[in-house]
């Protein structure tokens, strides 16, 4: 989250008293739309976690959401290198477009927003871990032994390797889409989830780059 030093940091001159806020998709990284804050903007996105704009067109603050209830739920804030510009991370609930798409960059981002998705689909198991609803494939793996989830895992391990041998294109990317599904959900089932995963990819590309001749 933003810190209080680069909260003072703002060349609020610089920009006129309006502050840009590029809002991205704290889930799949898309950038959702941009916005503008003033100081009391700021402070009320801050204070209820809910982004808040400056309207210039109504010329007050402007709840994003407030007549839809499409809001954007604040994760962190940061500030750029010239204290010019805001970074947003939001979760939506519903679109964030007026025109009702997910994004007010169209399809063009909404391309670019599906190589985010397995980080939705974390979230998503994340939050059927937390909820248990019933009538979910999910809840059932999580209701059920450690051993059963870890078994699943071993099985679509092995499907997936048999259809990278004798199926189609088809076959292995459905039974790599299952094997992934499993796995995020073996890693839930242990308290962890797929950015302890990412961070343990980075952690050894890192070091065989150290080590790299």
């Amino acid at each position: 989250m933003i810190s209080q030093v680069d909260i003072a940091r703002i060349a609020w001159d610089k920009v006129a008293g309006l502050i840009p806020a590029i809002v991205q998709c704290a889930q799949t990284e898309a950038v959702l739309m941009l916005g503008y804050m003033n100081q009391a903007a700021l402070d009320q996105t801050l204070k209820t976690g809910n982004v808040t704009f400056f309207s210039r067109s109504k010329q007050r603050l402007w709840l994003k959401g407030e007549t839809s209830g499409h809001v954007l739920k604040l994760l962190d804030i940061a500030l750029d290198c010239d204290a010019d510009t805001l970074l947003v991370r939001a979760t939506p609930h519903g679109p964030t477009c007026h025109q009702g798409t997910d994004t007010c960059f169209g399809d063009f981002d909404k391309r670019n927003a599906v190589r985010g998705f397995i980080q939705q689909l974390d979230t998503l198991i994340a939050a059927r871990k937390r909820d248990l609803p019933a009538n979910s494939y999910t809840t059932k793996l999580f209701t059920g032994e450690l051993r059963r989830i870890a078994q699943k895992v071993g099985e679509e391990g092995v499907e997936t390797a048999l259809a990278g041998i004798a199926q189609d294109d088809a076959a292995l990317l459905g039974e790599g889409a299952d094997l992934v599904y499993h796995l995020l959900v073996l890693l839930h089932a242990r308290s962890l989830d797929w950015n302890a995963l990412e961070a343990m990819l980075a952690s050894r590309h890192q070091t065989e780059n150290s080590i790299a001749p």
